[in-house]
């Protein structure tokens, strides 16, 4: 908009106190749904009174005008004189002109209702409770299908294999609270084991699905990431957790060293870095150098061991001692063929 446009907007405004803020206790989103809200309203009671309005939406009259006088830099694309919100309260009764393109309803384009109708179905199929993704997709196709007959339904192959055999393994056995038996890749020891978990939830953390439940094998609350589940079988047990369990607080780190884990503290080079902000740490101490020395809490000095070989001369262990003596002997035994050859 122009400057002189703007000033006659400013010129045009009522001669009434500068715009109020909003109260205490409402948050920006609050006010905005109430804006959204107030619009239609207004263009089907015109000539409202403040206070009639200021009832309706359970506010002051001056939070009302307040609303008005912000609605009044409002409007579509363009944001000139033409396409501004319109709005006239001088004598204490509000009317409300050019808002029609802004109260109408949001209507999806094709393209948008099948992206939206593919997601609520990719994640309806993955999720422990998903009544509200499916009565939000029945909708959806309900009023895709009125628009255009045949376009509600998609054929969305959401089967990626064992993953999805797996997710719905594992949701049988919340809802029925059974206990399953797990085939689960440990990484720490590159091994397969099998166990019995009494499951109490999955969640989802920073886009990775987790399992958590009492584990019969560890005799504690274990999480396990569902993607390194090999295979999942619902067993004919009643799998309530035991008393003890008691699941973790989210809003705290996901992964809880125990009192018999290892401390191990590693001193990397500037190439190696990348391990400080890679794994869950205790401590990090960085030189001007850029080399760090990092501390971590492990359950299985194997991790160490695999990860000192996978970084060559560009890491070492600290301490313990027994472990750093441990990681040179499995380097010294992996170069011996090549030294045996030379």
């Amino acid at each position: 908009m122009t400057d002189k446009r703007l000033n006659e907007r400013r010129t045009a405004l009522p001669r009434t106190a500068a715009p109020r803020a909003r109260t205490a206790s409402e948050t920006a989103t609050q006010r905005l749904g109430r804006l959204l809200d107030l619009v239609p309203w207004l263009l089907r009671h015109q000539g409202v009174s403040l206070e009639e309005a200021a009832r309706e939406f359970s506010v002051s009259p001056r939070q009302i005008e307040s609303d008005l006088e912000l609605l009044f830099l409002c409007g579509t694309p363009g944001y000139t004189h033409a396409e501004l919100i319109d709005a006239q309260w001088d004598d204490g009764h509000i009317y409300l002109a050019n808002a029609d393109d802004i109260a109408a309803p949001m209507r999806l384009t094709r393209d948008e209702a099948v992206t939206l109708t593919a997601g609520l179905q990719a994640l309806s199929s993955i999720l422990v409770n998903s009544e509200i993704a499916d009565r939000t997709l029945a909708k959806l196709r309900a009023a895709t299908t009125a628009a255009d007959p045949g376009g509600g339904q998609i054929a969305l192959d959401l089967d990626d294999g064992s993953q999805h055999a797996v997710m719905t393994q594992l949701k049988e056995a919340l809802a029925g609270r059974r206990r399953v038996h797990l085939s689960y890749y440990v990484a720490t020891r590159d091994e397969t084991t099998e166990r019995d978990v009494d499951l109490m939830r999955i969640v989802n953390l920073d886009g990775q699905w987790y399992l958590e439940g009492w584990c019969h094998r560890a005799g504690g609350v274990r999480f396990f990431r569902v993607d390194r589940v090999a295979a999942a079988t619902v067993l004919d047990v009643d799998g309530t957790p035991p008393p003890e369990a008691t699941p973790r607080d989210l809003d705290e780190e996901v992964f809880v060293p125990s009192d018999s884990d290892l401390t191990v503290e590693i001193e990397t080079s500037p190439q190696a870095a990348w391990i400080a902000d890679y794994y869950p740490n205790e401590g990090v101490r960085r030189s001007a150098n850029g080399s760090v020395r990092v501390t971590l809490k492990v359950a299985d000095p194997a991790l160490v061991r695999r990860l000192m070989l996978r970084l060559g001369g560009d890491a070492k262990v600290v301490s313990p001692a027994e472990l750093a003596i441990a990681v040179a002997d499995e380097a010294q035994a992996a170069l011996a063929p090549y030294e045996t050859t030379a």
